[in-house]
């Protein structure tokens, strides 16, 4: 739950941002965005695991999952079989990297 609301918080305030500078929307956005963007990258701190570089990598895999979703809700992207191929891989790099069994 905690990587969807960080990957929700990340890309949607770098969507903020996107349309801001590149599609000229109104500064206020880009300020809204700059501010989710911080919301980000509180989120992940709440996750039960100690190691950064752990959780990071497993919401990385997250984050490529949630992007396309995004592109395909916000902007219309429709994900190819290749899309959807990449992130099965990513998917079970997660599960490898957060559940794969550690030595003593």
């Amino acid at each position: 739950m905690l990587f969807g609301l960080a990957g929700l918080a990340e890309i949607g305030g770098g969507w903020l941002v996107w349309q801001w500078l590149r599609v000229g929307r109104p500064w206020p956005l880009g300020l809204l965005g700059a501010l989710v963007l911080v919301t980000y990258g509180v989120i992940p701190t709440f996750q039960a695991s100690p190691h950064f570089g752990r959780v990071y990598a497993a919401y990385g895999g997250m984050f490529i999952i949630l992007s396309l979703l995004w592109g395909r809700v916000f902007d219309g992207f429709r994900p190819d079989r290749w899309d959807l191929i990449g992130a099965a891989v990513c998917l079970v790099g997660v599960a490898v990297i957060f559940f794969g069994p550690r030595g003593p």
